[in-house]
């Protein structure tokens, strides 16, 4: 079975690989979060440094990887490279059931933030390659929805398999093995795309290899809505907490808030049609109005109803953006820029906890809800900006 890309077709295996790959990237750091309570039991000597160092340290080591690998694609090889961060992740995978000290647990952690970090920008730099136009922006639409859907799966195993057995939530890092079976159909494809005489593409960008202008543009604007949506994740358990819900339902809310993530990306393109241009502010519109009213209401339903807008707004915007970076840099040079755009994603999960600390402490606000509405300012403040822009560059 052939795939139409938009420059051919494609063999379903290799974009059934390239699926894989997609979801990987949800997985650094999930196996860690249900048997964080247990760490002080199965290690006592550990500190809380310890416990942070575990859960930050592979998101630290994605940032600097996500870079070199955007960097040196095109020089190495991108078969190649997905090679070394597979079989680094699955090593990582395989170390932590080996692992009898804390300091052991760490470092593994490390080598799986250096093998994520250089299979995150493949991810999409692969569905530049191969595909074109709106095959392109369909399968950026497909790769989000497969990531998060991943996310929703694989966190519900790793909640289950903790309450068995500590080890086994990191079988999930047991995974890459499934990608690296379809490697084989990836490099045919791959030779196949390097031998053809056909190099159409959607560059659209002809002032140098990258147009850093609207590239930046992107960056800034997928660091805030990450920055903004990522709150659901870190803060919302205390907040159901303060509103009087048990932790089970904290966990329902997250898990909707993913699936809403997840849908918009089967239907990308008649939805990107309906937003005729203004995607940006739309998306950012939907993710201000869902965490106003998570804010203001402490219902289940109202609570449900500002998850499922805020992810449906996070997830149109995220492939979107993907979509519009592959536009702005040329062939040589995609796989670069997208890391660019992606190591935004892992900026925003170290930044987020440590700067609603801070502004928590300057305001001398003591409650769960600050979070909420201290994002919900940033985006109409945001929204604000985008509109001054827009009216300027209009009557400029």
């Amino acid at each position: 079975m052939r795939i139409e890309t938009g420059r051919g077709g494609l063999a379903l295996a290799a974009l059934l690989g390239i699926w894989s790959v997609s979801a990987l990237t949800s997985l650094p750091g999930l196996a860690v979060s249900p048997i964080l309570d247990k760490l002080a039991v199965i290690f006592p000597h550990s500190s809380e440094l310890d416990v942070q160092m575990l859960t930050s340290l592979p998101s630290l080591m994605i940032i600097p990887f996500v870079l070199l690998a955007g960097h040196f694609t095109e020089r190495v090889g991108y078969i190649r490279l997905l090679v070394w961060g597979l079989s680094l992740f699955l090593l990582s995978g395989v170390l932590y059931f080996f692992c009898t000290d804390m300091w052991q647990l760490i470092a593994v952690s490390a080598l799986l933030g250096v093998g994520a970090g250089i299979i995150v920008p493949l991810s999409t730099a692969l569905i530049s390659r191969f595909f074109v136009g709106e095959y392109r922006t369909r399968q950026f639409g497909y790769s989000s929805a497969i990531t998060n859907v991943m996310l929703v799966l694989a966190t519900a195993l790793t909640g289950y398999l903790a309450n068995v057995q500590w080890r086994l939530p990191f079988v999930v890092y047991l995974f890459p093995i499934f990608s690296i079976l379809l490697i084989p159909a990836l490099n045919r494809a791959d030779r196949g795309i390097a031998a053809s005489k056909d190099k159409s593409t959607d560059y659209v960008c002809h002032g140098g290899e990258i147009d850093y202008r609207h590239l930046v543009g992107y960056m800034i604007y997928y660091l805030l809505i990450t920055y903004l949506t990522i709150i659901i994740s870190f803060n919302l358990p205390f907040l159901m907490g303060e509103y009087g819900h048990g932790s089970g339902a904290s966990g329902v809310m997250i898990s909707l808030f993913f699936l809403a993530m997840m849908m918009p990306g089967f239907f990308l393109q008649p939805i990107l049609r309906v937003m005729r241009g203004r995607v940006e502010s739309c998306c950012l519109t939907m993710i201000a109005v869902g965490l106003l009213i998570i804010y203001m209401y402490n219902s289940l339903i109202t609570i449900a109803a500002g998850c499922i807008i805020t992810g449906v707004g996070y997830g149109i915007a995220q492939p979107y953006l993907y979509d519009r970076t592959a536009d702005v840099a040329s062939p040589q040079r995609v796989s670069f820029a997208l890391a660019l755009l992606m190591a935004m994603n892992y900026v925003a999960i170290l930044v987020c906890p440590f700067f609603v600390d801070y502004m928590q402490d300057l305001s001398h606000v003591k409650s769960e809800r600050f979070a909420f509405g201290l994002n919900v300012v940033i985006a109409v403040l945001a929204l604000f900006v985008m509109l001054v822009y827009r009216v300027v560059k209009l009557y400029k």
